[in-house]
């Protein structure tokens, strides 16, 4: 096959994370499946994890009753750590990520939000922290 004139060959070098990467990564997804078992036990519906948008990324949406939660989990050292990575950065980008998937799931556009933080440390329980921030920061 003869390649059209003017066309540019697109190869792309394959992307090789490094294994801290991979570990954060790894970690991360844990932390996420730890968190979601922790909520499920307190009585709430997990209604998506991992939910991307061009904004942010929430970690897990849940539902307990009439109250949407926007769970951001932060696994680090210890739960002290863990409660400081939760910036006001990322709560803005988490805030607009949740605007998107709320015009992605109008049926809950009348439940009550909030914003809370799921704590992960090794050798600890998590820390559920509730209404750890709100849309009006």
């Amino acid at each position: 096959m003869a390649k059209r004139e003017g066309a540019q060959e697109s190869k792309q070098e394959p992307k090789i994370a490094s294994p801290e990467r991979v570990a954060a990564f790894r970690t991360g997804i844990s932390a996420e499946s730890r968190a979601a078992a922790f909520l499920m036990a307190k009585g709430y519906r997990i209604l998506a994890k991992r939910y991307r948008t061009p904004h942010g990324e929430i970690d897990i949406v849940a539902r307990r009753r009439n109250l949407i939660a926007f769970v951001e989990v932060k696994a680090r050292a210890t739960l002290d750590d863990a409660a400081f990575a939760v910036t006001p950065r990322q709560q803005q980008r988490i805030i607009n990520a949740a605007q998107g998937w709320l015009v992605a799931h109008p049926e809950h556009a009348e439940f009550e939000l909030r914003f809370d933080a799921m704590l992960i440390a090794p050798r600890s329980l998590p820390r559920h922290v509730l209404a750890a921030f709100d849309a009006s920061t």
